[in-house]
């Protein structure tokens, strides 16, 4: 009887009877706990896509206002470089926008003077005010056909297309100057008189001419300089 009792005690205390369901529980949620269900369960509550999104948010913020002001700062040095003393100061680019300038002037004058002497000496009547404004826009005819003809037979041999193209693509803003400011200088010392056997008529000519050729010149040198671009 009393072997019988120690057996019976000795099977309920026994410790693989009782742990071994507890570890097998244990050892279950263990498992349970680090299967990849749970552990992207996790990761999803925890935040980290929102961090993410936010955080590339701000990037691309940052980034774009990086960009603006970048660009504002070069629009300002720009701006500043073609108003500095070194910006006029490139000897070249004033050489090639003479050339330039002579160029319109020649054509300007000629188509210019021609007119204004031929409408004096044969239609006097049309009056003064309408033989300087005709005179103006055969300035500009001859100085364009000028143009075209030194673009077809120049360094630059373009084809009469191309050459007519090029030409009347040029800065109308330089010609329109050229002839406005020589007629006037003209206008005020002769009073719009073409007199070839007169000295006066001939120093006129030379001083209107003179102002002609500086009134453009600088917004020719800046064109040129600034954006590669000349009147011719």
């Amino acid at each position: 009887m009393l072997a019988l009792r120690a057996n019976l005690h000795r099977s309920y205390l026994s410790p693989a009877r009782y742990l071994t369901p507890v570890r097998s529980i244990s050892r279950g949620v263990w498992n349970v706990k680090s299967t990849p269900v749970l552990q992207k369960i996790r990761w999803k509550c925890s935040g980290t896509n929102d961090t993410k999104s936010a955080c590339s948010k701000t990037s691309t913020t940052t980034s774009t206002s990086s960009t603006a002001t970048a660009t504002a700062t070069t629009a300002g040095n720009t701006t500043t470089s073609s108003s500095s003393a070194g910006f006029w100061s490139s000897r070249q680019t004033w050489n090639r926008a003479m050339v330039n300038t002579f160029r319109c002037l020649v054509g300007c004058t000629a188509g210019d003077f021609s007119a204004m002497w031929y409408l004096q000496a044969f239609h006097p009547e049309i009056g003064i005010g309408s033989i300087m404004a005709v005179s103006m826009a055969s300035g500009l005819s001859t100085s364009l056909l000028l143009e075209t003809v030194l673009l077809k037979y120049g360094r630059d041999k373009l084809p009469w297309p191309a050459a007519a193209k090029t030409a009347a693509g040029m800065s109308m803003i330089s010609m329109l100057t050229m002839e406005m400011v020589q007629n006037m200088v003209d206008y005020h010392l002769t009073g719009g008189s073409v007199q070839f056997e007169s000295p006066m008529f001939w120093v006129a000519a030379v001083v209107s001419m003179s102002a002609g050729f500086l009134a453009p010149l600088p917004y020719n040198y800046h064109r040129l300089r600034k954006y590669g671009k000349g009147c011719h």
